[in-house]
């Protein structure tokens, strides 16, 4: 009872219990639940159509701000700042800053988001990070619930990664018993679609009523119908409207001009665009007034709305921070450091331009009040 326990040689294999099997060893998680191609294509298609979505996603990974990371030794900190600043990224961008926001992009856009680490020829570090493109890979469930798997797809077949350890995969908000992740676009696609089409026949109307349609009507006092003057009257209406001048049109007889929907008026679109871009305003968890939609003459940033904000973007850099350790850490192994390491995340700031503005009013009145009291004592002394 009281003799020694069994050692456990890999405590983390341990299969899940409320996993489906397939009968033999392998289990059904996900094996059904990938992304398709078609799904990110539509994501992509909002982001495109819908500048509001855009800019939001935007928004997100420039407040997400800076970080840098922090090691227990001297050596190593002037190794991971150099590779934090260095570090080839892509074919023309430098830095882990660089990688980390584009991975950021893919993975607030798709939910999903996959990267590499490509070690140097001798590989003594990394030498540089490559964004893969999701079209280019699969993401599966491993052996076990706890594993992801990335494949490439090639013309004759998914391939799993050579080296696994070198590639970097991230899942927004994973659904329970798949391997994908929820993009932040979810649930936006059918009210973006009732914006457009708002958009759309706005457009349409525009069309008809700025570019005027004019019905003429020649009625002959005479009860008489002449083609030649009906004739007559077209061509000079005709030449009235394509000089780029002021013209005047003179016919003779019972002659009437009207604009071609003239008596219907346009259909108000404020009410329903902005109740719809408050629903996607809403879903992104960005303050509307950020986007460039000033809704209210005295809208600003709460402490309540910064509050909401600060705790999305805390959100988002702890789904990073371990993307980030991996990389570092990688690096300064294979670079002969191997030592624990953090990420410090600079503060996040989200003070009111409006309060700065007014801040910055109040102490150039001030100043110059107190040199109007200086001038005023000088003179009487």
């Amino acid at each position: 009872m009281f003799g020694r326990k069994k050692h456990i040689e890999n405590p983390g294999a341990v299969l899940a219990q409320t996993v489906p099997r397939d009968g033999g060893s392998g289990t059904l998680f996900s094996r059904f639940e990938a992304q398709s191609r078609a799904e990110r294509g539509l994501y992509s298609a909002l982001r495109e159509a819908v500048p509001v979505v855009d800019a939001a996603i935007d928004k997100i990974v420039r407040l997400v701000g800076d970080f840098r990371v922090i090691t227990d030794d001297a050596s190593a900190q002037a190794a991971a700042d150099d590779f934090l600043s260095e570090v080839k990224v892509g074919g023309s961008d430098a830095g882990l800053r660089a990688f980390v926001y584009r991975y950021l992009d893919s993975l607030l856009t798709y939910g999903e988001a996959v990267g590499e680490m490509l070690p140097s020829a001798g590989g003594d570090c990394i030498a540089a990070l490559y964004n893969a493109s999701l079209d280019h890979v699969r993401i599966t469930a491993g052996k076990s619930p706890m594993e992801l798997s990335v494949c490439r797809r090639d013309s004759d077949g998914d391939k799993p990664a050579a080296n696994p350890s070198l590639v970097l995969v991230s899942l927004l908000n994973q659904r329970e018993g798949t391997a994908r992740g929820t993009s932040i676009l979810r649930g936006l696609p059918f009210v973006s679609s009732v914006l457009l089409r708002i958009f759309e026949s706005l457009k349409t109307n525009w069309e008809r009523v700025g570019d005027v349609r004019f019905a003429v009507t020649y009625s002959p006092k005479d009860g008489g119908f002449s083609r030649e003057s009906a004739k007559q009257i077209a061509d000079e209406w005709r030449k009235a409207m394509r000089s780029h001048t002021v013209c005047d049109f003179v016919a003779a007889g019972d002659v009437s001009v009207r604009v071609i929907g003239a008596e219907s008026e346009m259909p108000d679109c404020e009410a329903p665009v902005r109740t719809i871009l408050e629903q996607i305003t809403a879903k992104l968890g960005i303050p509307p007034f950020l986007l460039g939609l000033s809704w209210s003459s005295t809208e600003r940033m709460s402490k309540q709305q910064a509050d909401i904000l600060t705790s999305e973007l805390e959100y988002y850099r702890a789904a990073l921070e371990p993307v980030i350790k991996k990389i570092v850490r990688t690096h300064l192994r294979l670079s002969g450091h191997p030592c624990r390491i953090s990420v410090e995340w600079n503060d996040i700031n989200l003070q009111d331009a409006v309060e700065l503005s007014q801040a910055r009013l109040n102490n150039a009145q001030a100043l110059k009040i107190e040199r109007e009291c200086e001038r005023e004592a000088e003179n009487e002394a």
